[in-house]
Parts: C-alpha cells; structure tokens; sequence
C-alpha cells in the first residue's frame, strides 16, 4: 500500500474519528506528546476516552460536519469503525482536507524511527507489550503503540526519546502493509477477519507482502512452529528468506525453549536457548503455551538488539502483561474466581482455555462467551461450538455486532445448535442480566468463571463480581 503524501511538518490540527477505541486513542496520545493539536469524536463515551481528555485531548461526542470548523481541522484520521459514507469524512474529502486511516497516519511515524512491527493473527498484543516492557527496563526509552493497555506502564502508546518504536500492527483491513519496519515480527497466521479475506491463502498473501515490506538490513521474526506462517514461509522470496529468525519450540530454531514447567495457579518457566547456546531460566507471571510462544518471540529481539539476558530475565519476570488478557478480576466468596479475557476467535480461545486449565487443574470452568461480529460468527461458528463443548458450562451471549450490520439467519443459535450436535451443552441468554441470573444459577464453590469475547462482556463478569460478594459464604 502507498501512503497519501502528508507533511506533517505542515499540519497543526489532527481530528481522529473513532477516538475512544484502543488503537484510535493511543494515537491520539502519540500525536499529543508531539505538540499537535488532537481532536476527536466517538459515539459514545469510556475509560480510553476519559484517560485522553484528562491529558487535554478534546474529545466530542457524536459525528457532525461542524467538527471540522470547531477545531479547525487540517488532518482528519478515521478508524475501520468509521464507515465511507460518514458525512463528517464525506465532508472532509469535499473540502480537501488530507483523510487518512488510522494506520495509515501511525505508519508516517513509525516509518520515521528505527520501527519493532508486532503482527500475527492471535498474540500480537502480549508480544508487542513484552518487547515494549524489555526496552523499558533496558532504557531504550521507545515509542510505543499497543493495541491493548499495558498493565504494567498503564496506558497504551507514549512517546519515547529513543531511536525505536514498537508497534502492533493490526492486518484486520490489510492496514499493516502501510508499515516498513526495522524488524518485523510475526507471531501466527491464521484466518480471521473474515469480512476482509475471503480466504485463509488471501491472508497468506497479506503477510507475505507485509514481510516483503521490512526495510534493507532489516530482519524478519517468524514462529517457525505455525502452521500458517510455514506457508508465508514458503512464499518468501530468497533474500528475506535469509532473513528470517525463527523462535519457537524447535531445537534447530534461532530461539527456543525446553523444559517448559506450568506453576498450578498461575506463572511458568522454561530454559531459554538463543542460536544453540543455553542462556538460563525465563520466568513468566502469565500462563499458557501462547505466552512461552510470544515471550520468545520477545526474547529474540531483545537479543538481536544486543539487550543483557539479565534485563530480559528482569522484565518478563515482572511482566503481567495487557489488560483483558486472561485477566484476574476477583476471588469471591467461596473460593469462586472470575477472570475476563478478550479471545474472540476460537484459536484463541482454546490458547485460553488451555492456560487455565494448567493454572486450575482441578477448577470447574464456567464460559460465558458472547460471538464478536457477525461474519466471524458465519464463517467459525463450528469451531466455536467446539470450543464450548469442551467445558462443563457455557453461557452463550447473542453476536456483538461491533461496526457490522446483521446478516440474516446468523445469530448466537448457529453456535448453540451446533454444540448440541456435537454433544456438548451451552445455555443461549438474551442479554447481560440475564446471563448474570444464570450464572449465579450455575456457579459452584471452587468454581473460576471466564468471560470470553472482544464486546462488552468483560461487564457481565463484574456485574457477576458484585452478585457473588454479596452472598455469605457457602450460600451457593
């Protein structure tokens, strides 16, 4: 993809559609730590939104053509959410104010640095969070731009004063080929976002074109254990092949890992190898066979750009990673945990599901999932039933449309019938409160409850949260 031709040394006010979304209102803390003028409007009002306006980002609520006269708009920047016949975007091109996509206007200050690009299907946000957190503590002092919000720095962009910007590059709408990083990094390749690829090989494709896009001297992070990228792999022309830098679980790889052990509870370690050299013990709060993956991936960089192992060791140690990722969100009564994490594609759910039940042996899982855009719904809504039927209980919440118009016939009840023909048993609920009800009905003590899902299903766990403490204990 070619980028519009933007000066940015000649625009002082840059107006961001969709600005409470995680990646719209990291930008506009990126922009605003340069010294532009950043404005912004979203439908609706929230915690990304209210942690901007707090640093004097003037956010507005609604979309309206007057915006664009209110703040003098020179450069307007819009997420995917925003659709093409918007009259405020319409009305931006009609007067030849420079529009840009999200990506697209992050991608002319990631091109200017020494660029770290995160991208891959599932685990992009860990993997960009724990390189972020390693040149924190290494006082690289990077730019970064994270999809999520870091638990540990507790926001989710800001501007550094180092050479490096670290980056999650979404390939959701293609979007990433607008980047040329320093080192890209690809985690896995697996077919999502259904609404734009038609295809698992289209989206082989796009991550083929991506790698093709690293700048010379650059190199490529590759998890030599996926199936997908070995696709990309083979795709890859002869010069980035020489390129690549694999991680993963095999020995013959750059970076890798042995004796991987999972702490009952919560955490893991494992012995790190670099080039065939063992270099000692990674110790990881997280859990899960995913984040051995992305930490590796993280490893490998650190150690291309010559960080001490000590400082690696120190930094995913204390790592806890971003937030709504197999998050803790309380012990209640009668030892019952409630965690929320944001998996929305049935990979990552099983990843998901799969950490707990290493963390949690002897737990009983009570699911409370709720589908995420109706395409995705259409085209996974099989594996998602095999996901469900794997636990105990499940809580099926109706299809989060996010920016999606209904499609008919695809509803929540393509997942629940097909569950049943598979033998497992998930109970269909019309809305939030109805969901709490059930799964107070459902829950037993020692039992650990997991919202799953990228809507708003993170409230049904608090609301649940709120129902438990105010039962005595052994009232269940």
């Amino acid at each position: 993809m070619e980028h519009q031709h933007v000066d940015l040394n000649k625009v002082r006010n840059i107006h961001l559609m969709g600005i409470g979304g995680a990646g719209m209102s990291g930008l506009a803390l990126l922009f605003h730590e340069l010294g532009f003028n950043v404005s912004g409007c979203d439908m609706g009002r929230n915690t990304y939104a209210e942690k901007i306006e707090k640093v004097g980002v003037k956010v507005l609520y609604g979309h309206d053509v007057r915006h664009l006269d209110d703040c003098q708009v020179d450069l307007l920047a819009y997420s995917s959410a925003i659709p093409p016949t918007n009259a405020e975007l319409c009305e931006a091109r009609k007067r030849g104010i420079p529009v840009l996509q999200r990506a697209e206007l992050l991608s002319l200050l990631f091109d200017s640095r020494q660029g770290i690009g995160v991208a891959g299907t599932h685990g992009k946000t860990t993997t960009t969070s724990m390189i972020s957190y390693i040149l924190e503590q290494a006082d690289f002092q990077p730019t970064i731009a994270v999809g999520g919000e870091l638990c540990d720095i507790g926001i989710n962009a800001k501007i550094g004063t180092g050479e490096y910007m670290v980056a999650e590059l979404d390939e959701s709408d293609g979007s990433f080929e607008f980047f040329h990083p320093l080192y890209s990094v690809v985690t896995n390749v697996d077919w999502d976002h259904v609404n734009h690829y038609p295809t698992l090989q289209s989206v082989i494709d796009a991550f083929v074109r991506f790698l093709h896009n690293t700048k010379e001297g650059g190199k490529v992070f590759l998890c030599g254990d996926d199936t997908g990228v070995k696709s990309v792999i083979g795709q890859l022309d002869p010069e980035m092949k020489k390129r690549a830098v694999l991680f993963g679980r095999d020995p013959s790889f750059d970076y890798y890992a042995t004796d991987v052990e999972y702490h009952c509870g919560g955490g893991l370690r494992y012995t790190f190898w670099a080039k065939g050299r063992e270099m000692g013990t990674v110790e990881l709060v997280v859990s899960g066979e995913h984040n051995v993956i992305d930490s590796l991936a993280a490893c490998g960089v650190a150690c291309e750009l010559g960080v001490p192992f000590a400082t690696v060791q120190k930094a995913l140690r204390m790592f806890h990673g971003a937030k709504r990722r197999l998050q803790l969100r309380a012990m209640c009564p009668d030892n019952i945990l409630v965690y929320d994490d944001y998996g929305h594609h049935p990979s990552e759910m099983e990843a998901t599901l799969g950490a707990v039940r290493l963390m949690y042996p002897d737990r009983r899982i009570v699911l409370i999932f709720q589908p995420h855009r109706f395409t995705r719904t259409q085209a996974l809504f099989d594996r998602f039933a095999r996901v469900l039927s794997s636990v105990p209980q499940a809580l099926l919440l109706p299809v989060y449309a996010a920016d999606e118009k209904p499609i008919p016939g695809v509803t929540s009840d393509l997942i629940s019938v097909e569950v049943e023909k598979q033998g497992g048993h998930c109970l269909p609920v019309s809305n939030k409160v109805d969901a709490v009800e059930a799964a107070l009905s459902l829950v037993r003590p020692d039992d650990l409850v997991l919202t799953e899902g990228a809507g708003d299903v993170c409230v049904v766990g608090d609301m649940l949260v709120q129902e438990l403490n105010k039962r005595p204990t052994s009232a269940l």
